[in-house]
């Protein structure tokens, strides 16, 4: 089976077909951007440092080495609870142009309507595989930020074959977790009625 790569920069008509339940890889660049730098743009109106039009960015707090060579080496990028920056991550895909954000579980129907309306698409990174990541980032060539402290610092990482990444939100306004939750639910209901017919205290 053939590998769905995505590289930067990243063209609307890439994502086009792309729904959600999709596994893809990104080859390109790759930029970690959490909560305050998702701040400093919206609420505090600075410019990122880093062109991502076209680009993808990483919700993670990830831990590098500073080698002898004065170079940065990633040991660890696992990635954030994306849903952190829902209530900016419209915003940020409107001024900023971004195409691919990737994070951990899903995102709300704020950025549902910034994928739609911008043409971008939320991506699932497998918890627990942070050292696998790692080993697919090929270089850091840049750090932005840095007075922000590690996890929050801009790391521009190059990387190849990045993922798997799992579209959760698509361009067409599909959002695979919370479609998910109410299958979910529905299969809940008789389950939880048998219980509550046998535990008496269950309400």
């Amino acid at each position: 089976m053939t590998r769905k790569i995505l590289t930067t920069p990243i063209k609307d008509e890439d994502l086009a077909g792309l729904n959600i339940g999709d596994v893809i890889y990104l080859t390109g660049h790759l930029v970690t951007c959490r909560d305050v730098a998702h701040r400093r743009l919206i609420e505090l109106k600075r410019e990122l440092p880093v062109d991502i039009r076209g680009g993808a960015i990483f919700h993670a707090g990830p831990i590098v080495r500073k080698k002898a060579d004065g170079k940065f080496e990633m040991v660890s990028i696992g990635p954030t609870t994306s849903m952190r920056m829902e209530k900016f991550e419209k915003q940020f895909i409107k001024e900023t142009g971004v195409k691919l954000i990737v994070g951990k579980g899903g995102m709300g129907p704020e950025t549902v309507e910034g994928c739609m309306e911008y043409k971008a698409v939320h991506a699932i990174f497998p918890g627990g595989c942070a050292v696998l990541a790692a080993t697919q980032v090929e270089e850091i060539e840049r750090a932005e930020w840095q007075d922000l402290g590690m996890p929050e610092t801009l790391w521009v990482n190059r990387v190849k074959e990045f993922g798997p990444l799992i579209i959760s939100i698509d361009t067409k306004g599909n959002n695979l977790i919370e479609q998910n939750k109410a299958v979910f639910n529905e299969k809940k209901k008789p389950v939880v009625e048998k219980i509550k017919s046998q535990v008496r205290f269950i309400k």
